[in-house]
Formats: C-alpha cells, sequence, structure tokens
C-alpha cells in the first residue's frame, strides 16, 4: 500500500486520528532502564505494542536516536511496527532538506535503510530538493508548512508578492505542481488552529501531520474544528494528530508498568480527538 492508503486502513481499523512521537529520552525512562541508551528499542517497542491498536501513525524523531548512536535500534524499531502493526505507517521525523544526490542519498537512508513509509522534509530549498524522495514509489514526504514553535512565524509568516505568506505558497505548492505522486502531506502546528484551517482551506485533499497536543499546548478540539476533512465539501485529506512526551511520560506513572500507563494515555488522547469530531457532527 502507498502511504495516503496506510493512513485511511489504520484511521478506519484504529478509529484514530491520534499518532504517537517516538522521542526516547534515557533520561525519563523508568528506573530499571534510566539513564541507559542502549534501551532505547525496548522502551519505544514497549509502547508501540501497547498501543499499536490505538493509532492512525507512528512518528520516530530520529535525533533521539542518533544522539545516543542508536541508529541500529532505530532500524529494529521500524521494522517491529511493521511486523507488529502491519497496517499502521511510521513517519520517520527527520526533517531533512538537501538538493541534488546528497537529497538521493537521504532518501535512500529513510526509505531503504530505515524502512520508514514517509519522512518529513523542509520545503525551502524548492522542488528539486523533494523530488528524489517521490521517485521511492508510494512513500510519503510531508512538508514543514506552518510549525508549532513560536519562531516559525519568522519566515513562515512573511508576506509575498502575490500576497500569500510564506505558509500558504508552501501549501499551494503542495496541493499543486509539487504533489506529482500524490503522497504529499503538511506539517501545521496545533498551537496554531487559524493557520491549520487556513492550510486545509488550500490544500483540503493533503494529509496534516499536526503536533503539538498535550506538552506543547495545542488543544485537541480546536485542532481538529480546524482540520479535520468534514470542514469542507472537498476536503478529503486525513488529520495525523500528534502527541509524544504525554504518552511516552506519562506524569509519575513510568514504573515498571510504564507502557499500560501510555496506552492509557494513548486511550484519553484518541478518546479527546473522536468528542472533538463528534463535537462537528463528523
Amino acid at each position: 500500500m502507498t502511504f495516503v492508503e496506510m493512513l485511511a486502513g489504520a484511521e478506519r481499523a484504529n478509529r484514530s486520528m491520534l499518532c504517537i512521537g517516538l522521542d526516547p529520552d534515557p533520561a525519563r525512562f523508568p528506573e530499571a532502564m534510566r539513564g541507559d541508551a542502549s534501551r532505547i528499542f525496548d522502551f519505544c517497542a514497549a509502547i508501540v505494542d501497547a498501543t499499536r491498536d490505538l493509532v492512525i501513525a507512528f512518528k520516530p524523531q530520529i535525533a533521539y536516536f542518533a544522539a545516543h548512536r542508536a541508529e541500529e535500534q532505530l532500524e529494529r524499531l521500524i521494522a517491529h511496527i511493521h511486523r507488529g502493526a502491519p497496517g499502521v505507517p511510521v513517519i520517520l521525523d527527520a526533517k531533512r532538506g538537501d538538493v541534488g544526490s546528497t537529497a538521493e542519498q537521504y532518501a535512500r537512508e529513510v526509505f531503504d535503510r530505515y524502512g520508514a513509509d514517509a519522512v518529513t522534509l523542509s520545503p525551502l530549498l524548492g522542488f528539486d530538493s523533494i523530488e528524489p524522495y517521490l521517485r521511492h514509489d508510494g512513500k510519503g514526504a510531508i512538508l514543514l508548512c506552518r510549525t508549532s514553535n513560536p519562531g516559525g512565524a519568522d519566515l513562515q509568516e512573511q508576506r509575498l508578492a502575490s500576497g500569500d505568506q510564506l505558509f500558504e505558497h508552501i501549501a499551494r505548492l503542495a496541493a499543486g505542481p509539487w504533489n506529482r505522486t500524490g503522497q504529499i502531506g503538511l506539517v501545521v502546528g496545533a498551537t496554531y488552529p487559524a493557520e491549520i484551517a487556513r492550510v486545509r482551506e488550500l490544500a483540503p485533499r493533503l494529509p496534516l501531520l499536526i503536533p503539538g497536543i498535550g506538552a506543547q499546548g495545542g488543544d485537541a478540539a480546536a485542532t481538529v474544528r480546524a482540520g479535520w476533512r468534514g470542514a469542507g465539501a472537498n476536503t478529503t485529506g486525513p488529520i495525523i494528530v500528534s502527541t509524544s512526551r504525554a504518552v511516552l511520560y506519562p506524569g509519575d506513572a513510568c514504573g515498571g508498568d510504564f507502557a499500560s500507563a501510555s496506552r492509557r494515555a494513548a486511550e484519553t488522547a484518541r478518546a479527546e480527538l473522536a468528542a472533538a469530531r463528534a463535537a462537528i457532527g463528523q
């Protein structure tokens, strides 16, 4: 299946818009694992196994692995997800951005080495920095558009000669001439629901990866109202609402049964998103 087809299947099977970000920090692991970077796979795999029926996607963040020389554990983890949750796509959060042969090598890293189904990318170098990823049949390319951090406004809200803000221009390109394979999506932060609504208006058929609920302060109900595909008659793209720390480290519950605590946190997040959808009559 293509990335977009996997998203649709996982949404139906798991009745979910929830994506769990896998950002392993050994300093925050349960006591028996704490500080031990060799246990990154064990920690993440336990959470995957506990939540695989609750999610639309998993999103490992490559820096949390590479910083601990744990790239081999990342390979194992993605393979583990594909075995244990074969219908759930894996989005590698790498935010790559380069051109030519370098972009080709990054694409090989993401899709051939790690086996991810999609990757996050910076579009600021233009289409030739995106195109090498699109050569990988059925794989997703999710472009940074209006990110959840406050500093994103420094560039993303700049007004162009066309009248568009930069993030609007990116959305138009992604929904139009750049989407040659039908597998492009956009990143829009949950902390900016008005911008989510605007991106959804400009890109009604694209998947939206929406980080920022939970620890970053994004509101689940506002996110769903702004981005859910029922927002317009031609809106068909799914939303992938991501949370990381709230599920990985649920309060002081990271004891011996930390995976069960993570499951409860994921169930709560999924229920909040479902209630938001129900509130808008979808």
